[in-house]
C-alpha cells in the first residue's frame, strides 16, 4: 500500500493519479474535510498519520510547509516511530534544507529510507501528472521508487544528498519571485511613460529579458490573476528560509533580501492571503496603477 499524509490542494491529486496508476492508496489529512476529498480520489481514509504510517510500505507528506513537517517528524507526531525499518519515505512539501538533514539523521536512526522532492508545477501540473521532482536523498532509494514517482512526475532530478531537493526547489523559486518583481517593475515604468503592457510583452518575446515567467506567467498578472493555489505566508516563510541559508553560507544576497522584503512588505499589506504573485500586486498597489492587458497575448511557438 501507498499513503498520502497530507490530502490538500496537492495530496487530493497526488493520491488520485497513485489511484490511477493501480495503487492501493491510504490518505489521512488533519483537517476532517480531508476525507471527502480523499475518497473522491478513490483513496481509502485513516483516522491518523500513524495509522498510514505502519500501514503503507511507501509514505508521501505532502504538508503545507516546514513548521508542519518538523512537527509532524521531528515533534509531536513522531511519525517516523510508526513506520517499518524497510519502508520509504517521500515528502513533496517545499521546505529548508536544513530541516531536511535534520530529518535524514532522524530517518537513518529510525532505519527509514527517506527522500526529500519537492515538486515544481503546481497543483495543474499534479492534475495532469506532469510536476517535476527535486529529489535530495541516496540514489539507490531514488532508484526503488522511481517508477511510483512517474505515476504523477514526467521529470525527476536527482540533485544531491538530503536537503539537496529542499534547496533546489527554493532556489527555483527565488528566482521565479525575482523575476516576477523585476518584471513588474519594468512594466510599470514602461506604463507610466506610455508602453502598454501589451506592447512590452510582445518586445519582451525571445529579448534578452526574455525568461520562463514573462513566457509562461505574465499573462496571468496581465488578466488580474495573482495565481492563487499557494499563500502569501508561505511565500514569505520560504524566502526568509532562504536567507538564513545563505547567512549560516557566508554567501552574498542583497538581491534575495529584497526580494524577500518585497513579500514581507506584502504580508504585511495584505495578511496571509492566497496568491503567488501579491509581491507584484504590492507593487501595483505602491504605483497606484495596475498592469491589465487589453489583448490576448501572442501565442507561443
Amino acid at each position: 500500500m501507498v499513503g498520502v499524509i497530507g490530502v490538500g490542494r496537492i495530496g487530493a491529486p497526488l493520491a488520485a493519479r497513485l489511484v490511477a496508476a493501480g495503487h492501493e492508496v491510504v490518505a489521512t489529512d488533519i483537517r476532517p474535510e480531508g476525507r471527502e476529498a480523499a475518497e473522491a480520489a478513490g483513496a481509502r481514509w485513516a483516522p491518523d498519520a500513524a495509522y498510514v504510517a505502519a500501514a503503507c510500505g511507501v509514505v508521501f507528506t505532502v504538508l503545507p510547509g516546514s513548521p508542519e513537517l518538523g512537527e509532524l517528524v521531528l515533534g509531536q507526531g513522531h511519525l517516523l516511530a510508526h513506520m517499518g525499518g524497510d519502508a520509504v519515505w517521500i515528502d513533496l512539501t517545499s521546505a529548508s534544507a536544513e530541516l531536511g538533514r535534520q530529518c535524514a539523521d532522524a530517518a537513518r536512526v529510525r532505519g527509514v529510507d527517506y527522500l526529500d522532492a519537492p515538486i515544481g508545477g503546481g497543483v495543474p501540473g499534479m492534475r495532469e501528472g506532469e510536476v517535476t521532482l527535486y529529489v535530495g536523498g541516496e540514489r539507490r532509494v531514488l532508484d526503488a521508487v522511481e517508477e511510483l514517482l512517474r505515476s504523477f512526475a514526467s521529470s525527476v532530478h536527482h540533485v544531491g544528498g538530503n536537503g539537496a531537493g529542499y534547496l533546489a526547489k527554493l532556489l527555483i523559486n527565488l528566482l521565479w519571485f525575482g523575476q516576477a518583481a523585476l518584471t513588474t517593475e519594468a512594466l510599470l515604468m514602461a506604463q507610466r511613460h506610455g508602453v502598454s503592457p501589451d506592447q512590452m510583452r510582445t518586445v519582451l518575446h525571445g529579448s534578452a529579458g526574455d525568461g520562463a515567467f514573462v513566457a509562461r506567467h505574465l499573462p496571468a498578472l496581465l488578466a488580474g490573476d495573482y495565481l492563487r493555489d499557494f499563500g502569501l505566508d508561505r511565500c514569505v516563510e520560504e524566502l526568509d528560509s532562504i536567507e538564513r541559508t545563505a547567512d549560516r553560507a557566508g554567501t552574498p544576497h542583497p538581491l534575495t533580501s529584497a526580494v524577500a522584503e518585497l513579500h514581507r512588505g506584502a504580508l504585511r499589506h495584505y495578511g496571509p492571503v492566497d496568491g503567488e504573485l501579491m509581491g507584484p500586486a504590492w507593487l501595483e498597489e505602491q504605483a497606484g496603477s495596475r498592469l491589465r492587458g487589453e489583448q490576448e497575448p501572442p501565442a507561443e511557438s
